[in-house]
This record gives C-alpha cells, sequence and structure tokens, in this order.
C-alpha cells in the first residue's frame, strides 16, 4: 500500500515543538472561543467551568494520551492503523470509522462557522456595526446567516485555505503554519484578556464566571462539559490518532507533549472566558445567548466600548486563526484516512475531502435559511449535527477508547508505551484504577443520565 505522504515515505514532525503546536492549534481553535463560552454561559458560568477542568484532568488527560499513543504504535492513520494493531475484522476497528465519521460531521458545520467569522471580520472591518443595538445586531446575524449564497461565498475562503495548507504537508504545511500563528494567537489572546479586564464594571462577569453556583450542576450539564472537554480537546475525532502517527516511536516524548497540549488548550478555554465574560458585564448584556454570542452580542458590545473597533478586529482575526489551525487538523484527519484506504497520494487525497466536506456543509448553511423549517429532533440541521456529533459521537468514541484501553490494549502495557521515551512527566501506578474503573464508568454514566 503507498504511504499518505507518497513515494518519500511517511512524514515526521519536524520537531517537538512542532507536534505541541499543532496538536495544541488542533485543540485551540471554535472549541475554546466560540462554543466553550456559550456552553458555560448556557449551563451557570462557573459551575460548568468546575466540572469541566475536573473532567479535563481525570478524563481528557489519559484519553488523549492513549488515542494518540495508538497512532505513534500504528504509525498510520485512525483506520488502517487500527487494522494494524487488531485485524482488519477486529471490532475495535470501528473507534477508528467513528472518529473519522465525527471529523467529517463536524467539518462539515466548522466551515458554515468559518465562512461566517470571515464574513464578521469584513464586516468589523467596513465599518457595518457602527452605531448599532443589541436588536439590530441580532437582525444583521439572521439576515445574514440566512442568506446562502453569501455564506457559501464566505466559506470558499477556509475551505480553500484549508486544503492549500494541508495539500503541503506535515512539516511544509501544517507545521510550518502553526509554529507561525499559534504564538501569534496566544499574545492576542492575552491583549484582549487584559483589556476587558480593564473596563469598567467586568470585576461582575469575572465574580459570575469564576464562583461556582453548585445548584446549577445537573446530569445535562455534566454531559454538556464533557461533550465540550471531547470537542475541544478533539478526543474521538481520530485527529489525536492521526497528529500521534507523525510522532516517530523511539524519539519522542508523548506523556510530557500530551501534558503541554491538554495544558494549553484549558488555559485557552479559561482565558477567553475572561475575555468574553467581563465584557459583557461591564456594558449589562446576558452572558446565556447561545451559538450567536460572538455574532450577535459582540458586535453591539465593540461598538459601545472604547477601541472598540480595534478590539473587534483583533477579536474575530484571533478566532479565525484559531478556526483554522482547528480545520487543518480535522482536513489532515479525513485526508490521511482517505489516503490509506483508497491507496491513492495525499495532495489528491486532500482535495477529494474538501470537497466532499464542502458540500457536506451546505445543509447546514441551508438549515439557517431556506431549510430552517427542517426539524430533526426539535433541531434544525445543525443544530443537530452539532449536537450528535459533539454530544453523543464524541462521548461514544471516549467510552470505546476508554474500554480499548481495559481489555485490548491493557492498562499495564498502556501506562508503559505512554511512559516510553519520558524523561521528566511519567503516568503514575496510580492511574491504573482510574483508567480501568472510573473513566468507562463515568463516561457511560454520563451519556445515559444525560439523555434519559
Amino acid at each position: 500500500m503507498r504511504s499518505p505522504d507518497n513515494k518519500q515515505g511517511r512524514e515526521n514532525w519536524g520537531s517537538r515543538l512542532g507536534f505541541i503546536m499543532a496538536a495544541s492549534g488542533f485543540a485551540i481553535g471554535l472549541g475554546n472561543i466560540w462554543r466553550f463560552p456559550y456552553v458555560a454561559g448556557e449551563n451557570g458560568g462557573g459551575a460548568f467551568l468546575l466540572i469541566y477542568i475536573m473532567i479535563v484532568i481525570v478524563i481528557g488527560i489519559p484519553l488523549f494520551l492513549a488515542e494518540a499513543g495508538l497512532g505513534r504504535k500504528a504509525q498510520s492513520a485512525a483506520i488502517i492503523g487500527l487494522r494494524k494493531l487488531n485485524g482488519k475484522g477486529n471490532p475495535w476497528v470501528s473507534i477508528g470509522w467513528l472518529g473519522t465519521i465525527t471529523a467529517l460531521l463536524v467539518t462539515s458545520y466548522y466551515l458554515m462557522i468559518m465562512g461566517w467569522l470571515f464574513a464578521y471580520f469584513f464586516k468589523v472591518g467596513i465599518g457595518s456595526f457602527q452605531g448599532v443595538t443589541s436588536d439590530q445586531a441580532a437582525v444583521i446575524y439572521e439576515d445574514f446567516i440566512s442568506n446562502p449564497v453569501a455564506v457559501i461565498g464566505y466559506t470558499i475562503i477556509p475551505t480553500l485555505i484549508l486544503g492549500f495548507i494541508v495539500a503541503k504537508g506535515v512539516k511544509s504545511g501544517i507545521e510550518k503554519f502553526v509554529k507561525t500563528v499559534m504564538p501569534l494567537f496566544i499574545v492576542m489572546l492575552i491583549i484582549l484578556a487584559v483589556f476587558s479586564l480593564s473596563l469598567p464594571g467586568s470585576f461582575e462577569g469575572v465574580v459570575w464566571y469564576l464562583k461556582p453556583d453548585f445548584s446549577q450542576i445537573t446530569a445535562s450539564t455534566v454531559l454538556a462539559a464533557l461533550g465540550q472537554a471531547f470537542f475541544s480537546i478533539g478526543i474521538g475525532m481520530a485527529a489525536a490518532f492521526t497528529y500521534g502517527s507523525y510522532l516517530k516511536p523511539k524519539k519522542s516524548n508523548l506523556a510530557e507533549d500530551g501534558v503541554w497540549v491538554i495544558s494549553l488548550d484549558t488555559f485557552i478555554a479559561f482565558l477567553s472566558g475572561l475575555v468574553i465574560f467581563p465584557a459583557l458585564f461591564a456594558f449589562q448584556m446576558e452572558p446565556n445567548s447561545g451559538p450567536g454570542l460572538i455574532f450577535m452580542t459582540l458586535p453591539a458590545l465593540i461598538e459601545q466600548m472604547p477601541l472598540g473597533y480595534l478590539f473587534g478586529l483583533f477579536f474575530f482575526f484571533l478566532i479565525i486563526i484559531g478556526a483554522l489551525t482547528t480545520g487543518v487538523g480535522l482536513i489532515e484527519t479525513l485526508a490521511a484516512n482517505t489516503a490509506e484506504l483508497l491507496d491513492i497520494k495525499r495532495k489528491t487525497s486532500v482535495w477529494i475531502v474538501i470537497s466532499v466536506t464542502f458540500i457536506l456543509a451546505i445543509p447546514s448553511i441551508l438549515s439557517q435559511g431556506p431549510w430552517s423549517h427542517v426539524q430533526i429532533l426539535g433541531m434544525d440541521i445543525f443544530g443537530f449535527v452539532d449536537f450528535f456529533s459533539g454530544n453523543i459521537l464524541l462521548t461514544l468514541a471516549g467510552l470505546l477508547l476508554a474500554l480499548y484501553v481495559v481489555f485490548q490494549w491493557e492498562v499495564r502495557n498502556f501506562i508503559d508505551d505512554i511512559n516510553f521515551g519520558t524523561s521528566f512527566i511519567r503516568l503514575p501506578e496510580a492511574l491504573k484504577p482510574i483508567v480501568t474503573y472510573v473513566i468507562p464508568l463515568v463516561i457511560a454514566a454520563i451519556m445515559i443520565s444525560g439523555l434519559i
């Protein structure tokens, strides 16, 4: 079978920093800046944040290391990699298929959201929100997303950008891109957080964000936190598997690198709240306005705040960078699996994936306008795909991965494999009962209770 990186053989990351930046870039994206604030807003703020951090530490880190570790062992993308490790007809290969399908569904609406971001960056740049109120910003938002021609036009921009980056390869494309934009992303986010916290009245937003209200914690809150952790970190989308497969098996320090990746991801999610919530409270705006938070509330907000024009440009440019680094990981995951399954060259697989995901984005785009009447379980197409992929498939994939570690990989071998090559941070023996019992039972219980 031809390698997905064609005649030159399978690529590896050019440096340890390259893997950390790429994996962090995949995790740090719309999951942190777009999805985290509105999910937190809908689930009680500080209470949700506390549950989220606990889930990341207890469940997120081990599962990320497991998925990336399997990729490092297999030296292939998820589907072919699990076939290598377990045999072609083995049921555990379904984890690779499930992750790839989940990545496909997430990408299908992720492209649409990226189109929205590019549109709003241009709208802020030309002053479309000068003098608008929250109600007027909501009208602008609804008019835009309900216009499929405009949305499709803007969606083409990030789709082509992602295609060109991924088609260049792991080192020359993905690694070079993330090592350039990730430091810029972090610096810009810190600047915005400092600015937001400096606004009069912002402290009330900090209190709301950080003070836990345990009365807000329900089964659905915990399920939302679990789904958000998986969505943000990227567990269950086969991306960690794919990125891990580009690590050199005997010359990589996965345990330490994985902790860096998850720590950066959690820090960015936390910092994103410090950008948005203090600013919202400073101008008496609601923090729980759902998916339209950054498209309806923030445009009106930047009009009211000092230097709001610059804040808006910075903010939307920031989330465009974050969205692109995540999109690169999604497209790479799909392209790597496609290249191996169809035995085709990398560039060919990239443009096949780009074409298919763009076509699949159209139903979500239409569901905000001409197809808004189409409902699935009381949700429009976009809402259903987001819920099904983010809360169901990601959770199921995480559960299967946890069970794989226990029954197929075996926890002792898992700990030894992850610790191979590490010089400082090692998975402790005390983790064994957590991986064996706590993680699978918690995921299963949360998934069941949240769906009842």
